[in-house]
């Protein structure tokens, strides 16, 4: 009778515990919490459970000087600290400890980089990273050779093709050479990015390039695409808000006309060291790995200044 009640008392113990690891698995997934006790768990636990991303910080930076996951510590904690404007720091954060990172997060970094470069303004440092990054495709050195590679967001994990990559640089290459003035080679850049891959929002960017260099009715038609629906991401309710914006701002400056001293403004603001400098760089080497969206940009150059 004893031996029985003690078996039953250990069977209950035994399912006990079971039913903790479940929950303790089952908490874990549900919040998306590493397990264990190490000092990135316990960043990650502060950072997604305990809402309290200052601490977040102090564990990431153990994680990292302890060697614990560095990959994923350093990248987390410079997210954390864009959420709140430490964004300078964070920059610095990565320039010193990305040594430590493995080869195949670098990729990560320099997209949470490009962020950062946006945050503060940082022009000049995103317009050469993307650049780089660009250049690492067009070489194919990107992708190890393979056309998709596993990407990221908010915890979950999908695929990006070569031509996807390429369209999300574009665009943020355009963006960055808008923000400064450099809008004949925004434009060029974004034609690039909507014949890799087209939508939308790309247009309406290439739209306000074409309106701020006074090329209204091109401009015009760029936004009709949009508004008639007849490019991709039209349907969106944000863009086409955008769209209607940018063509009233259209009819508000038809009466302007650009004078001499635009034209010599606009004779300087394309940046000839990219755009057009890639097609000294098939001399040699890898000719047969060049990618089509960097055809004839010369060409292209040739026709806007005529």
């Amino acid at each position: 009778m004893e031996r029985s009640l003690k078996k039953m008392k250990n069977s209950n113990t035994n399912s006990t515990r079971s039913n903790l690891m479940k929950d303790s698995e089952l908490f874990h997934v549900i919040h998306k919490v590493p397990c264990g006790d190490t000092p990135y768990v316990k960043a990650k636990h502060a950072q997604l459970i305990e809402k309290n991303p200052e601490m977040a910080i102090v564990w990431f930076w153990k994680a990292i000087n302890t060697g614990d996951r560095v990959d994923s510590a350093l990248k987390d904690m410079a997210v954390v600290m864009k959420q709140l404007d430490r964004s300078e720091e964070a920059i610095e954060a990565i320039k010193s400890f990305r040594p430590r990172c493995s080869k195949n997060s670098q990729d990560s970094l320099d997209n949470v980089l490009i962020d950062l470069y946006k945050k503060c303004g940082r022009m000049e440092e995103q317009v050469e990273l993307l650049k780089r990054k660009l250049r690492q495709i067009y070489q194919g050195e990107a992708f190890n050779g393979k056309p998709t590679k596993t990407a990221r967001s908010h915890g979950k994990k999908f695929q990006v093709t070569v031509q996807q990559e390429i369209s999300r640089l574009l665009g943020n290459l355009g963006w960055a050479y808008m923000q400064q003035a450099k809008y004949l080679s925004a434009e060029a850049v974004y034609r690039k990015a909507q014949m890799v891959e087209p939508d939308a929002n790309k247009s309406c960017n290439l739209a306000m390039c074409l309106i701020k260099q006074g090329r209204f009715e091109e401009g015009r038609s760029v936004l009709d695409d949009v508004i008639e629906s007849r490019v991709l991401g039209a349907d969106d309710c944000r863009t086409r808000q955008r769209a209607d914006e940018l063509l009233s701002e259209l009819e508000a400056s038809l009466p302007r006309r650009r004078d001499a001293e635009m034209e010599d403004v606009l004779g300087n603001i394309l940046d000839d060291d990219f755009v057009l400098g890639l097609e000294q760089r098939t001399a040699s080497g890898f000719r047969s790995k060049r990618l089509p969206i960097f055809e004839q940009i010369s060409s292209f150059r040739n026709q806007l200044v005529c």
